[in-house]
């Protein structure tokens, strides 16, 4: 085709090329032409050219949002002094896959341009990444897969999503693989009401598929557990999302997407050290956790409340996994595996800490 779209394209400081958790500070600069997944995603589309690639690193962007966000409107507005076959049309962003950081800075960046500037904006997402739930309404979210396997797979539909917003055509979720905003819309359909409630309880009754026109919202509600009665004689135990794990993690637990969780002993220990104990967790530098790997699972602020008598005992054992990407069935089989071990053991309370 004669005519090309020109994109923005979004990437964290690892596909923009600059490098991992090294850079993950990294202040947004703005590289002309096609980087990463760029180079692909204007093979897989020849009508799209990427003008630009603007690449900022997960933690500078989290940690600093507002500030952030407004530099990067900064380095983008000349791009959109532009008019002809200069002008931008479209940002994408990602995929992020099941990237939590990577994912807000998508969802954030995507917004902000939107409202900027008055141009589309997609982004891909693993549908349990924790962006999802941030930006779903406001933001055109491609579902993706969980990794970078994915990737060719999540750049073709973005894309193609992308392209149909740009064209004007309808876009409905199940169609074009996209993350839902929980917005309805109204037809015309040629059988009433009845008669398709009718049909669709006849299928159910048959064993067949069926599909309901009123997705309802399913929410995750979570009974809160009584208060401690007695705290001054209870039994603590101290579980962990946040990856400390002795010296050499011996139980294998991945970086992201645990697949099990680990029992340590804590007899004898009134503080973890940088010499016994480290962090498995590849969602956040490890450079603080691992100097002093309390600042994560506070076993020495634990030590000296029991010292001082504030609760009865502490559990000899602490439980520990990794929860950057882990899939919400896993977190959920983890939890009842380890609650049923605490109350065998008699532990009353637990406190859990996380990143």
């Amino acid at each position: 085709m004669a005519h090309k779209y020109r994109v923005l394209y979004c990437l964290n400081q690892f596909f923009g090329g600059l490098g991992g958790e090294d850079k993950a500070y990294q202040p947004p600069q703005l590289h002309n032409g096609a980087r990463g997944p760029g180079m692909l995603l204007e093979k897989l589309f020849p009508e799209i050219e990427i003008a630009a690639t603007l690449v900022v690193g997960d933690n500078y962007l989290s940690e600093k949002t507002e500030e952030a966000l407004r530099e990067i409107l900064a380095l983008l507005t000349p791009c959109f002094a532009a008019a002809g076959e200069e002008k931008i049309h479209l940002l994408l962003a990602g995929p992020a896959f099941n990237a939590g950081r990577y994912g807000l800075a998508c969802g954030a960046i995507c917004q902000a341009v939107q409202e900027g500037f008055a141009i589309p904006a997609v982004t891909a997402m693993y549908p349990q990444n924790p962006a999802v739930a941030e930006y779903r309404k406001a933001v055109l979210i491609a579902k993706a897969g969980k990794d970078v396997m994915g990737m060719e797979e999540a750049l073709r539909t973005m894309a193609a999503l992308a392209l149909k917003q740009l064209n004007g055509e309808e876009l409905l979720p199940d169609q074009d693989n996209y993350i839902s905003h929980g917005q309805r819309k109204n037809y015309f359909t040629k059988k009433p009401g009845a008669h398709r409630a009718l049909d669709m309880l006849l299928q159910k009754l048959a064993g067949k598929e069926f599909h309901t026109e009123y997705i309802m919202p399913v929410f995750d509600r979570v009974q809160p557990a009584p208060p401690v009665r007695d705290i001054a004689s209870a039994r603590l135990a101290l579980v962990t999302s946040g990856g400390i794990v002795p010296r050499g993690n011996p139980d294998r637990i991945e970086a992201a997407s645990a697949s099990r969780f680990g029992i340590y002993p804590l007899k004898g220990l009134s503080a973890f050290s940088s010499a016994t104990h480290q962090t498995a967790h590849g969602g956040y530098d490890p450079t603080f956790a691992n100097d002093d790997p309390n600042r994560v699972l506070p076993l020495d602020a634990v030590r000296e409340l029991q010292s001082e008598g504030a609760f009865g005992s502490l559990h000899e054992f602490y439980y520990a996994t990794v929860g950057n990407g882990t899939s919400v069935a896993n977190a959920k089989k983890y939890g009842d595996e380890i609650a049923k071990l605490l109350l065998a053991d008699g532990v009353q309370a637990v406190i859990l800490t996380s990143t």
